[in-house]
């Protein structure tokens, strides 16, 4: 299986680019979508969140109130290690059997923590969705109507922008228009159907779009 980590810091299009692969027939195991479903009502990870952290975790509809753990996990590091001690083994389980019914030539797994968890050694290529810190705070902004300050917090939780870029092996770059980032996706397709059927064509490293930003 030749899996392709996707990775980038907040707010910077990963979701984006992952659609096109998606729309290539590539399966996309998507790990906030995993992250969601193992604390769904009645999941054992969600049990367990409200025996470490009570009750007042939940939504009035018995759902994890999500926008105040993510809050607080932003500003708390400790309660943000408490929590990824409970759901990180749930999602990793959770991937592990998507990784293992996936049947598309290679498997995108997005993992906004890719590089922070480690799991940068579970794929067999790094691709990172990249934006300088400063558009990176303007989207986040606009994304989840937070102010300056929350982005900041949510963008210092995350691995810095340097050390995702020393492990990249293909970088897309996102301050280029819509189509560009379309077009330099689809080159990566190509690229990707033939590093799964050849490992050699692995020595290749992309960086696109290859010109400037719009």
């Amino acid at each position: 299986m030749f899996i392709v980590g996707l990775t980038g810091g907040i707010a910077s299009g990963k979701s984006t680019v992952a659609e096109r692969f998606a729309a290539h027939g590539i399966d996309v195991i998507d790990a906030d979508a995993l992250a969601r479903e193992v604390v769904a009502p009645g999941e054992p990870a969600l049990a367990q969140l409200v025996r470490e952290f009570g009750d007042e975790i939940l939504a009035p509809d018995g759902t994890l109130d999500r926008p105040r753990m993510r809050e607080r996990a932003f500003a708390d590091d400790a309660f943000r290690r408490r929590l990824e001690r409970v759901t990180h083994p749930a999602i990793a389980l959770r991937m592990q059997a998507r990784l293992q019914a996936s049947r598309s030539p290679y498997t995108i797994l997005m993992v906004p923590l890719l590089v922070e968890t480690g799991q940068h050694r579970l794929v067999q290529r790094v691709l990172v969705v990249d934006l300088p810190p400063e558009a990176q705070r303007s989207r986040l902004m606009q994304r989840d109507a937070v102010d300056a300050t929350q982005a900041e917090a949510a963008i210092a939780a995350q691995a810095a922008r340097e050390r995702r870029l020393a492990l990249a092996d293909d970088i897309i770059d996102n301050r280029h228009s819509r189509s560009a980032i379309a077009a330099a996706v689809d080159e990566l397709h190509e690229a990707y159907l033939h590093m799964a059927a050849d490992p050699q064509a692995r020595r290749q490293r992309f960086v696109l779009p290859r010109r400037n930003p719009d």
